[in-house]
């Protein structure tokens, strides 16, 4: 069996099976935690749909007052993360796998966007990086966990690069690499702060419910 089908094969389940139950887990573990009785009473009346789609909504942007002190993280987080999206959903070759998977697909848009746009997200996340790491701030509040999320979020960016431009090594390798680098993605996801892709929206609904329960502005 050679690298290439390993990483297409049995590499593919194992890390699939392992994102799915790791996944879960995390579900079904912070769903256990709200499973007391909260016995204060309610001082904005019940916890309401309302306050959960507000927070979420409002969440998704800084306040006003915090905004002019991060512009950069906020701008460039937006960015990389929608550059990461057109990577994975609008690149031809991965709506063509997803079709396979799912039986249906959708458009996608020339290879060159893509990867302009992949280059572009992988100087954003060097950029980021370099700022956690001189930031007389942000230095001391990351820990490994940001650091191997950062790295296992840059390795299929550039492996793929360097697969569809052919750099560096046979497309063989350099395809089974990228694939390979994706999978170990998928199975680090769960275990770190990189679940917040999965609970993000929940999370601030959750929140934001709450708060209306306490009478508190989201």
């Amino acid at each position: 069996m050679t690298l290439l089908e390993f990483a297409r094969g049995p590499g593919f389940q194992i890390a699939l099976a392992l994102l799915i139950v790791g996944i879960l887990w995390r579900i079904l573990g912070a769903v256990a935690i709200r499973f007391g009785k909260d016995f204060s009473k309610p001082r904005g009346g019940k916890q309401s749909i309302r306050g959960g789609l507000k927070a979420v909504l409002t969440y998704s942007a800084p306040p006003h007052e915090l905004e002019k002190n991060i512009k950069f993280q906020h701008y460039t987080g937006y960015a990389w993360h929608i550059g990461l999206f057109v990577v994975i959903f609008l690149f031809g070759p991965h709506v063509f796998f997803f079709e396979n998977i799912l039986g249906f697909g959708w458009p996608h848009l020339p290879n060159a966007v893509v990867m302009v746009t992949g280059i572009i997200t992988m100087a954003i996340l060097v950029t980021l990086l370099v700022r956690r790491m001189i930031h007389p701030v942000l230095k001391v509040l990351n820990n490994a966990d940001d650091y191997i999320a950062w790295t296992v979020t840059f390795l299929p960016l550039l492996t793929g690069t360097l697969a569809f431009y052919h750099l560096g090594a046979r497309y063989e390798t350099l395809l089974a690499l990228h694939i390979l680098s994706v999978e170990l993605l998928m199975i680090y996801i769960p275990f770190s702060k990189l679940m917040h892709m999965f609970m993000v929206w929940p999370s601030r609904f959750r929140t934001g419910t709450d708060f209306s329960r306490r009478g508190v502005e989201a």
